[in-house]
């Protein structure tokens, strides 16, 4: 499935339906540095109804979040991890299999450590400047 994105305003919708086509719990995040990985993921939490401010995991590395149900999500970044060593670390493990949301920003090196199932969205910028996000379920 693609979107084509040209304004802001479209993202509440896509994430919307993001979240009504995916039957998975863990999102890998691909696009390169401003393409608008956070600036979806927050509209993916605004759909799930999350109390806490949804603010960028680069320099924490993983955010964890809390709905209006109680429910926690959580948002990891790690463009700053260098191997795996780190990614055991940051208990990358607890992430990828507690029974909630996860979105992954950077996901390339924990790419390894997955096999359960999970769904792909990358983003890119077409020569006109609008985005297109695609989305790939995997099992």
């Amino acid at each position: 499935m693609k979107f084509v994105v040209s304004d802001l305003s479209q993202l509440e919708d896509i994430a919307k339906k993001i979240l009504e086509l995916s039957s998975h719990r863990l999102f890998l995040v691909y696009g390169e540095m401003g393409t608008g990985k956070t600036t979806l993921i927050k509209a993916i939490g605004k759909q799930l109804n999350t109390i806490d401010e949804i603010i960028s995991p680069t320099f924490a590395i993983a955010n964890v979040y809390e709905t209006q149900t109680k429910k926690q999500w959580y948002h990891l970044d790690l463009y700053r991890i260098k191997d795996k060593k780190e990614l055991i670390e940051i208990g990358i493990d607890e992430y990828l299999y507690a029974e909630n949301y996860c979105f992954i920003e950077w996901p390339k090196l924990v790419e390894p450590f997955i096999d359960i199932p999970v769904t792909k969205i990358i983003i890119t910028l077409s020569d006109d400047n609008k985005r297109i996000i695609t989305i790939d379920t995997f099992v």
